[in-house]
């Protein structure tokens, strides 16, 4: 691919679904003009995430999408030639998932439905049950939602199949338990910032994360959208405030830099690990 222009988009979303499409449609607008070829929208950018971590209300959960709702298909349309990732609430018969997907102007890319699904979120949404990675236009892509990167083996599983970025589509909030007066100062933003940088430097990927911003409910979202890099480096970030983070790499050049010594995948010693069935 050569030199490309990656984004992460900080951003408010809501239950209004048309209202959603338009603020989609301007930020692929925004992107466009910039160059961008991998835009990466929040998870829950249609519909809007829950509004109680602890005790969601079965009466006011986003509204559910087919995999081949109207509305995706929108976005691709929109994405024309440049690669989308997106959030949804995905129905699948009788079961709900927090999902993703990824999309360009000829159409679905690849899916991801959300794995570990924290306390709150069980009483909302089914989990999903796979890490995948899949070939885009710009280069082999994986992604993740929310609490996913929490836990490092869903990036490595991501990583191991080939993926060179790593797209982290969240709803990230405030701590619901303990939150700090001001946001810089609140331990989930640090957490944030920390499971990005990790995922990136441990696997050498490019890591495209984004989240929401603004409120929903009792939740107070970060923002914090950002690019890093293969060696754990932010390459460019919104802060906590709405907008696009923006960095321009070529992304296999990158990665080849930071394994250009050190191979974290190829060093790996699996019968020595414990606990990883």
């Amino acid at each position: 691919m050569g030199v490309i222009r990656v984004a992460a988009a900080a951003a408010r979303f809501g239950r209004d679904l048309e209202f959603d499409l338009r603020r989609i449609a301007k930020l692929i607008e925004d992107a466009r003009r910039l160059g961008v070829s991998l835009l990466v929208l929040p998870d829950a950018a249609l519909g809007g995430y829950l509004a109680d971590l602890r005790h969601p209300d079965p009466e006011a959960l986003p509204p559910a999408l087919k995999p081949d709702d109207p509305l995706l298909m929108k976005v691709a349309e929109m994405a024309g030639e440049m690669v989308v990732c997106v959030g949804y609430c995905e129905a699948d018969g009788e079961d709900r998932y927090n999902s993703a997907v990824c999309v360009s102007g000829d159409g679905v890319l690849g899916r991801h439905r959300k794995v570990h699904l924290p306390a709150g979120e069980t009483a909302a949404y089914s989990a999903g049950d796979r890490f995948a990675a899949f070939d885009t236009p710009v280069g082999r892509l994986g992604m993740l939602i929310d609490y996913d990167k929490t836990f490092p083996e869903s990036a490595r599983s991501l990583a191991l199949d080939g993926a060179e970025i790593v797209a982290c589509l969240s709803a990230w909030p405030t701590s619901v338990t303990n939150r700090a007066p001001r946001m810089a100062q609140d331990r989930q933003a640090r957490l944030f910032d920390l499971y990005d940088c990790a995922r990136a430097a441990e696997n050498q990927v490019v890591v495209v994360s984004s989240n929401q911003t603004g409120t929903m409910g009792g939740l107070r979202f970060l923002g914090q959208a950002k690019v890093v890099g293969p060696g754990g480096d932010i390459l460019a970030r919104t802060w906590s405030k709405a907008g696009l983070a923006v960095a321009e790499l070529d992304v296999a050049a990158e990665i080849a830099r930071a394994r250009r010594v050190l191979r974290h995948l190829d060093e790996r010693r699996p019968a020595a690990y414990r606990g990883l069935g």
